[in-house]
């Protein structure tokens, strides 16, 4: 049984680390990064639905908890989204309590949620429940980051909408206004990235979970 909890550790602390690299290396190439935070991470968040799928949900959102601290270091380290929104100087900055909700929402609830993408495990063959926990877990990371920037970015939707050359930009303009322009901003800003991420995710998902070290459940 300790040998067990060990190996567990181990593999989580493994994954953990091999997530935070990914998404390291992804923020170091700017086509992949979008100018108000966020950005495409290539699969980097495989790895924590992985955890959750091998050990179950408990432990997969207790990894995935410490990997959405990580990602706030790593931030804060970076001197990049999470410390802009606690420097009064900064453009970011909203006051200390939205900064508060943000790093909540954006962070800590985005990433913890993958802790979920075990919940299938026991209840489809082991391709399809890897490939439905990380569409599921992502997707919940999904609306979390649109009821963010709807709470707290959606004043930019009329100049995000207002660009010289957006596909449908006037006509949104035209048909949407106040909550419901913000919504639709941060629907699409979001999706811009985290669409792509979903289905890069769900194939990554369903090439993995054919190595034998993952198709084996530990518990």
């Amino acid at each position: 049984m300790q040998r067990e909890k060990t190996k567990r550790l181990i593999v989580s602390a493994m994954m953990v680390a091999i997530a935070a690299a990914i998404a390291i290396v992804c923020d170091l190439i700017p086509f992949l990064n979008l100018p108000f935070g966020g950005g495409f991470t290539i699969a980097s968040m495989l790895p924590i639905i992985i955890v959750a799928y091998m050990y179950g949900v408990g432990w997969g959102t207790l990894t995935a908890f410490v990997y959405s601290v990580i990602q706030i270091l790593i931030s804060l380290i970076q001197g990049k989204t999470v410390l802009a929104l606690f420097t009064p100087a900064s453009d970011d900055f909203m006051g200390y309590t939205a900064a508060v909700w943000i790093i909540l929402l954006d962070y800590l609830v985005a990433y913890t949620v993958l802790g979920l993408g075990g919940l299938f495990r026991k209840r489809f063959k082991k391709t399809g429940a890897l490939c439905l926990g990380s569409i599921f877990a992502l997707t919940l990371s999904y609306l979390v980051h649109i009821l963010s920037g709807f709470i707290f970015y959606g004043a930019w939707a009329e100049w995000f909408f207002g660009q010289e050359g957006l596909w449908l930009g006037k006509t949104i303009l035209n048909t949407f206004s106040g909550a419901g322009l913000a919504l639709l901003y941060s629907i699409v800003y979001n999706g811009l990235y985290m669409i792509p991420e979903i289905i890069l995710t769900s194939i990554a998902a369903v090439a993995v979970s054919r190595i034998p070290q993952i198709q084996k459940e530990t518990l």
